[in-house]
Formats: C-alpha cells, sequence, structure tokens
C-alpha cells in the first residue's frame, strides 16, 4: 500500500514539474517561487514599483500689478493732475472735488465723467476705450471713478445677454471693472474708486448695492481704495433720508435731489469730503482750514 502512495505521489510530483515547465505561468513561478499561480494580474500589481508621489500642484499666479508712482511723490514733483471718471454722479463729485482742491498749488481737478455713461452698454458707449481715449488726450495722475447708476441692465457678451444680477453678469462686470484699472494703472495712474450712496427706492437701492459688492470686491483683490459711502448718505438707522445731520453745522440739510438718487450741492459736498481726505492724506497735502459751506440746491437730473 505504502509503495502504491510512494509511486502515486511521485507521479504527480513529476507531471507538476512537466506543468511547470510548459506552462508560461509555471515558469514564472519557478523564477519567483512566491507568486501564486494563475495570478497574472496580482504578478503585475505586485511586481510594480509604487508610483512616485505627483508633486502638489502649483497655485495660480496673481496677476500682476503695475507700481504706479505714489500721490506723495507727485506732489513732491510740484504736481497732480486728478480726473474725474464716470457717469452724472461723477458730475457732481468732480464739482465738490475741484472746489475743496482747486486752490491748491500744483493740482489740477479735470472733469471726463458723461451722463447716460457705464459699463454695462459698451454698444452704447465704450468707457474702456473712450477713457483711454481721454487719458492719452489729457494725461492725469489720478482716477477717481464713480459709476453705476445706469448700469443695472444686461451686458451683452458675444451676442448673449447677461440678465442685471445673474452670474454671468456678474463675471462680465467684474471683469470690466479690472480691465478698466489694469488699463489705468498701465499707464502709471493711480485709481480710488467710489462706491454708490444709498438711493430712496428700495429696489434701485438693492440693484445699486449689488453693483457695490461686485465692485468693493474687485477693488480688495486689486488692491484699489475702495471709498464706500452708504452709511455717509443713510440716517443713523441706516436708511434713506433726504435730509441728514450736516456734518459742519450739526443741522439737518436737505442732502438729496428729487429723484432719490442724486444728491444737492450739499450732498455732493458731503459726497466728497472721504475722497477729499484720502486723496490729501495719500498725496501729503496739509490739511486745510474750515471749507467754505456748501450751498443748498436740487442735483442735475439724468444719469
Amino acid at each position: 500500500m505504502r509503495a502504491g502512495i510512494n509511486s502515486l505521489t511521485a507521479a504527480l510530483l513529476v507531471g507538476v514539474a512537466i506543468g511547470l515547465v510548459l506552462t508560461p505561468d509555471g515558469r514564472a513561478w519557478i523564477k519567483r517561487p512566491t507568486l501564486m499561480l494563475g495570478s497574472t494580474a496580482a504578478n503585475a500589481s505586485a511586481s510594480a514599483p509604487s508610483p512616485a508621489p505627483l508633486p502638489p500642484a502649483a497655485e495660480a499666479p496673481r496677476p500682476s500689478v503695475p507700481v504706479v508712482t505714489p500721490l506723495s511723490t507727485r506732489m513732491q514733483r510740484g504736481q497732480l493732475r486728478i480726473g474725474v471718471f464716470g457717469d452724472s454722479m461723477a458730475d457732481g463729485l468732480w464739482t465738490g472735488l475741484y472746489r475743496e482742491m482747486h486752490q491748491t498749488p500744483g493740482v489740477t481737478v479735470t472733469k471726463f465723467s458723461e451722463v447716460s455713461t457705464g459699463l454695462s452698454r459698451y454698444d452704447y458707449v465704450d468707457i474702456q476705450s473712450k477713457t483711454e481715449r481721454q487719458i492719452a488726450e489729457h494725461p492725469v495722475d489720478v482716477a477717481v471713478i464713480l459709476f453705476g447708476t445706469n448700469d443695472a441692465q444686461g451686458i451683452s457678451i458675444d451676442g448673449q445677454v447677461h440678465a442685471f444680477g445673474s452670474d454671468g453678469w456678474k463675471i462680465a462686470y467684474a471683469k470690466r471693472v479690472d480691465d478698466l484699472v489694469a488699463m489705468l494703472r498701465s499707464r502709471d495712474v493711480a485709481v480710488y474708486w467710489v462706491g454708490l450712496p444709498k438711493m430712496k427706492r428700495a429696489s434701485f437701492d438693492a440693484r445699486m448695492a449689488l453693483i457695490n459688492e461686485v465692485v468693493s470686491a474687485r477693488m480688495k483683490a486689486l488692491d484699489v481704495p475702495y471709498i464706500d459711502t452708504v452709511a455717509l448718505t443713510s440716517d443713523a438707522d441706516g436708511d434713506y433720508d433726504a435730509y441728514l445731520t450736516a456734518q459742519d453745522t450739526g443741522r439737518r440739510q436737505l442732502m438729496r435731489a428729487n429723484d432719490g438718487i442724486h444728491m444737492s450741492m450739499a450732498g455732493y459736498m458731503r459726497l466728497t469730503q472721504p475722497v477729499f481726505h484720502t486723496l490729501t492724506h495719500d498725496a501729503g497735502i496739509a490739511a486745510p482750514g474750515r471749507t467754505a459751506e456748501a450751498p443748498a440746491g436740487a442735483g442735475g437730473a439724468g444719469a
């Protein structure tokens, strides 16, 4: 019996040996006897070296920001040319800045603003191209910008109209803001962007607030001074009021035009103050004495 079993075992071993020699898996096993027979996938994965870890993805480079000549350096050279750009709201701002600064030696304040313009309807007036032409003809050192009262409408890009407030609109409007700032900075022009004031009609105020939100975010990203005017043009509760307490007299004074959008002359002078103080601070201009009081009156209609 034992002899029969030994003979059978010997025969099996001989058969296995022949199988190992005659089959690809068998020959592979003879070379590497730790692998399981018949497991090509397992053998391949076990024999392949572990892949080297991929390097971390490089962060997208931030767009380069041209360095512009500081306002203080301009003043030390004896000249500071200020340009005011925007719609009719900027017309009033120009009036206020001119009144505050036109007697400062070496300082000029020029109006480049135009009624019924904005950043939404480049099919009507292309502000990017227009501004580029303006500063080519009349160079400036500083651009004070106030747009938005006409911009609560769709933007057309390559035949597609992006409805106001949509994601597409926000992207398109932000790009136009970025492009305008980039063009001015590339010509060594310092940019100061003035936010829109509080508005009377709630629905219109919400639209202007959306524009302020988009613009202020871009100014922060671009490291451009953004001058918020909402609190300045609101009452103590943060609401619209045509009459606000004057900062110099402490008396209530008419600050808004009848349309609930534009300002009275006193209102424009109020709007001017933070812009004026920011510019004089950055330019190193000594603070003047008490400025003349602005007369009350209706601001111009039509943005």
